[in-house]
């Protein structure tokens, strides 16, 4: 059985503290009303359910756990996770898994700018479409986008995937359409599977960095 904790009625911080230092592994957390840093820091395989809408920074530092927001959720859902599984059932803000290291982030609906903005190993699928600047400086992992992209995706891309099925406004600096190969298929294929999507990956397009700005070169100022 799951242990409830109420945040209409008790703290953040308790909750958070609770999630480190209690044995119990199944949590539902009810009434957040957009509260910030909720399930944050987590460092052992716990599940955690919560039901409603959440703030800033939910489940950021996320290792081992498998966090889901029954809503929406605020600026940096899941920033510099390590490993385990965020999961939003409604939309997110800007700057979802900002500099994740690991694990695995899925939006069921759309991602706001800078969605993955240095994203450092972890993979992204988002259901829906995701704002501009997109896997800006991404250096490792795979961003998927289920929708459209906006302006500038995968600026100053380092060795990320991104795969956009739907049209993508404008590229970033350095950031190129490249050649969906059977290897890049399969790969996408399980990334869709992970998140239980059902998209056809041969309907995915493929970006990533033409690799023409890892160092500087007076002219390429411009670019920069």
């Amino acid at each position: 059985m799951a242990t409830l904790i109420d945040l209409g009625e008790r703290p953040v911080r308790e909750l958070n503290q609770a999630l480190h230092s209690t044995a119990a592994t199944s949590w539902r957390v009810l009434n957040p009303r957009g509260a910030h840093a909720v399930a944050c820091g987590v460092r052992e395989a716990h599940t955690i359910d919560v039901e409603g809408h959440v703030g800033y920074y939910c489940a950021g530092m996320n290792q081992h756990a498998t966090v889901t927001v029954h809503g929406n959720a605020g600026t940096g859902v899941a920033e510099n996770m390590m490993s385990g599984t965020v999961r939003v059932r409604g939309n997110a803000s800007q700057s979802a898994g900002a500099t994740a290291h690991g694990g695995l982030l899925v939006i069921d609906g759309d991602a706001s700018a800078r969605c993955g903005i240095s994203m450092k190993g972890a993979d992204i699928i988002v259901g829906g479409s995701v704002g501009h600047m997109s896997a800006f400086m991404g250096q490792a992992g795979r961003l998927v986008v289920c929708g459209d992209a906006g302006d500038a995706l995968g600026d100053s891309l380092y060795e990320a995937r991104i795969y956009v099925r739907g049209t993508v406004k404008s590229l970033g600096a350095d950031c190129v359409e490249k050649e969906m190969r059977d290897e890049h298929l399969a790969e996408l294929a399980e990334l869709l599977k992970a998140a239980e999507r059902d998209e056809d990956p041969a309907d995915f397009r493929r970006y990533g960095s033409a690799r023409q700005l890892y160092h500087f070169k007076v002219d390429n100022t411009t670019s920069y």
